[in-house]
C-alpha cells in the first residue's frame, strides 16, 4: 500500500466551502467511480470547489468535476457526470430528513484515499451571510492580536 492510500493527507480540499458555509455536521461517503476517474483523482485532478450533492430519486448524487485522465485515450470518462455516493440506508434516510430543512445543503469538503478506496468528506452546511463572515474575520483578528500581545510579554 502506498503512502497516498494510508488515509492521511487529502487529495483535494474545498477551502472555499469552509469560508462560505457553516458546517453543521461532517460525514464520510464512498463514491462510485470508473477506472479512469480513480487514476485522475490519484493525480489530484478533481475540483471540489463549486461541487454539491443532492438526492435524485432515491440516490444521493455528487456533482464535481474530475478532469479526464491524461493517458485514458478513447476509454476516458465524462468530466461532469453525476456520480453516486455510497452510504448506508439509515444514513441516507437521516440525511434526507435533515436536507428537508430550509437553507441546508451538502457540500464536498475533501477527497482522500482510505484503504485504496476514494472517500469524500461531505459537510451538511448552512450558507453564511456577509455579516457572519465579517464577524468571523473580526474574531480571528482579535485572536491573532491576543497571541501577539502574549508573545511580547513573555
Amino acid at each position: 500500500m502506498s503512502a497516498s492510500d494510508s488515509g492521511g493527507r487529502p487529495v483535494a480540499a474545498n477551502r472555499k466551502a469552509l469560508h462560505d458555509y457553516l458546517v453543521l455536521r461532517r460525514l464520510e461517503a464512498g463514491i462510485s467511480l470508473k477506472g479512469s476517474e480513480v487514476k485522475s483523482i490519484r493525480q489530484g485532478q478533481i475540483a471540489l470547489t463549486g461541487g454539491f450533492a443532492r438526492f435524485e430519486g432515491r440516490n444521493l448524487v455528487l456533482h464535481v468535476n474530475i478532469a479526464p485522465y491524461q493517458c485514458g485515450g478513447a476509454f476516458n470518462h465524462e468530466p461532469d457526470r453525476p456520480r453516486n455516493l455510497l452510504l448506508h440506508r439509515r444514513e441516507m434516510a437521516r440525511l434526507a430528513a435533515e436536507l428537508e430543512q430550509k437553507g441546508l445543503t451538502l457540500v464536498p469538503l475533501s477527497c482522500y484515499f482510505k484503504r485504496g478506496m476514494v472517500k469524500i468528506e461531505l459537510g451538511l452546511c448552512r450558507g453564511k451571510r456577509r455579516s457572519d463572515r465579517r464577524e468571523q474575520m473580526k474574531r480571528r483578528d482579535a485572536e491573532k492580536e491576543a497571541a501577539r500581545a502574549s508573545a511580547r510579554r513573555g
